[in-house]
């Protein structure tokens, strides 16, 4: 089970006035489970998107990054969204592409719009053939099934090894209009921004122009998405996808500057957290939630290089699952993160409250019970004193276990 996180409240999951939703099961790779669904848009939703670096990128990502290039320059706005799991549809080639397009094509059909409004998502196993006849027969039922309320079947519909849905709203002021926010997310393993495997999305009914919700999604990528790891694999397929629907009763906000743009922007920022957080608390096989905040760098870059040389060492992960504070790892990795002229001497390492090193040894009144006290905890804080700057970043992680050889060593059977 997660890390201190059983599932969406569904009375905090907003219906989003614009967006309609619906989930089929399709048999994409197994029968009797939710794997198709489908995000209807009304025209004159703005869209924006954020995926993967990862240079072998899956065919939906590449037809994605065209659909929203296309939207941006004044094409014809996005008016909806298919995802399906078991299969990434990645490592495919151009069959990958030409389905991945078929895909969007026999949608935009049955919705009357351009194919180039669609945008295709897939998250599964790598290197297998899209099965896309079984896509094009679950369509008319996910279709059927569209209505704004759905956004729980929704979150349950995009997982994989995902052993929880991952979903969370918000509603805030912005003058006298109430706006709604929901979102959720998917991924478990595979996880390393950026971004990390993991499928987001994100809509409000505020109005935001199209040439803000582009800033606005990589905004809310680099607080969220892109400070997350659990195994440090990137994915093929990494995709997060921000909807205004323009539909509450506000000015539209054309920059995110504006006092509205920040009320705006901290509230979805919240829940991308959120949703971020809830796949580390999910990472196959995690016991415990680690949050790794490294201070005192010159820059955040720095500081979050060092934070992700700590969360990205198995060493420093299979510690922690065992609950045995052999820190002397978490030093290593702050050598080896890359700052060719960090001075050891400055460095103070903590355990939530545990003074743990100090000047780059063991703190004289540390106790190693001090340390495996707070390593038995299942939310943990590692902090590192860098002794360099002002600059801080934090970055959000899990531990490793039997459990995450276990799930990955049998995912395809």
């Amino acid at each position: 089970m997660p890390v201190n996180f059983s599932g969406p409240n569904p009375a905090e999951l907003f219906p989003i006035a614009g967006v309609r939703i619906g989930v089929a099961e399709a048999g994409i790779r197994k029968v009797n489970r939710k794997d198709l669904t489908v995000v209807l848009l009304d025209s004159g939703a703005s869209v924006g998107g954020v995926f993967t670096q990862n240079r072998f990128c899956a065919a939906p990502v590449q037809v994605c990054r065209e659909h929203l290039t296309k939207a941006a320059q004044n094409g014809p706005g996005i008016r909806a969204i298919v995802i399906n799991t078991g299969n990434a549809n990645a490592g495919t080639g151009n069959d990958g592409l030409e389905r991945s397009i078929r895909t969007c094509a026999t949608l935009a059909k049955h919705l009357n719009i351009a194919t180039e409004q669609v945008l295709p998502f897939s998250t599964g196993v790598i290197m297998e053939q899209l099965p896309i006849e079984r896509i094009e027969a679950g369509l008319p039922a996910a279709l059927a099934d569209a209505n704004e309320a759905n956004w729980l079947r929704a979150a349950e519909g995009i997982m994989t090894t995902d052993t929880v849905p991952k979903a969370f709203g918000k509603q805030i002021m912005i003058g006298n209009s109430r706006v709604s926010i929901t979102g959720i997310s998917k991924g478990a393993g595979m996880i390393r921004p950026n971004m990390a495997t993991m499928l987001g999305f994100m809509a409000t009914d505020a109005r935001v122009s199209q040439q803000v919700i582009h800033q606005l999604a990589l905004e809310l990528a680099e607080g969220s998405f892109n400070r997350v790891t659990v195994d440090g694999d990137t994915s093929t397929n990494d995709s997060f996808v921000v909807i205004a629907s323009n539909k509450a009763d506000h000015p539209a906000i054309e920059t995110l500057a504006s006092h509205e743009g920040q009320l705006l922007k901290a509230a979805m920022l919240d829940v991308a957290r959120q949703l971020a957080q809830a796949i580390v608390r999910d990472g196959e096989g995690a016991t415990k939630f680690i949050t790794v905040c490294v201070q005192g760098g010159k820059t955040s870059q720095e500081c979050r290089q060092v934070a992700y040389a700590i969360a990205h060492s198995p060493l420093v992960k299979t510690a922690f699952y065992a609950s045995d504070p052999n820190l002397g790892r978490i030093l290593a990795a702050v050598g080896y993160a890359g700052i060719e002229d960090l001075d050891q001497t400055h460095i103070e390492l903590y355990l939530d409250d545990v003074h743990v090193a100090h000047q780059g040894g063991r703190h004289p009144a540390y106790r190693e019970e001090d340390g495996q006290r707070v390593m038995r905890q299942s939310e943990i804080t590692v902090r590192v004193l860098l002794g360099r700057g002002e600059a801080e970043d934090v970055v959000w992680t899990c531990d490793f276990s039997h459990d995450y050889v276990t799930i990955n060593a049998d995912y395809r059977s």
